[in-house]
């Protein structure tokens, strides 16, 4: 999401409501496309290498203060965050065993 087109948040506790809410739309959609192999075949060490991996390419932006070609700097934050949160229900049981719910659809 552009962060320049959001509603601007009149308080913190909104403004992090609305990073989870980003965090969650980013999962949902790359949960589509990866399903859930790619994090059961290595589990919580696979998450943390990734978290390894979009960290030190974040410390490489930011040392050498440019913006990247690819994912921006915001999104790999958000992927980390994502990753975060998918360790945790790695840990709870919960992303082994639960599904993501289908979106109904209106009529």
């Amino acid at each position: 999401m552009i962060f320049s087109s959001m509603k601007q948040p009149k308080y913190l506790d909104e403004a992090f409501e609305s990073v989870l809410k980003e965090l969650l739309r980013m999962f949902l959609k790359k949960h589509r496309d990866y399903g859930k192999d790619n994090i059961l075949d290595m589990g919580e060490l696979g998450i943390a290498y990734r978290i390894s991996e979009k960290f030190n390419r974040i410390k490489h932006l930011l040392r050498n203060g440019r913006e990247p070609e690819n994912e921006s700097q915001e999104e790999t934050w958000i992927d980390i965050g994502v990753y975060a949160v998918i360790a945790v229900l790695l840990r709870r049981g919960w992303f082994k065993r639960l599904k993501v719910k289908e979106k109904s659809k209106k009529k």
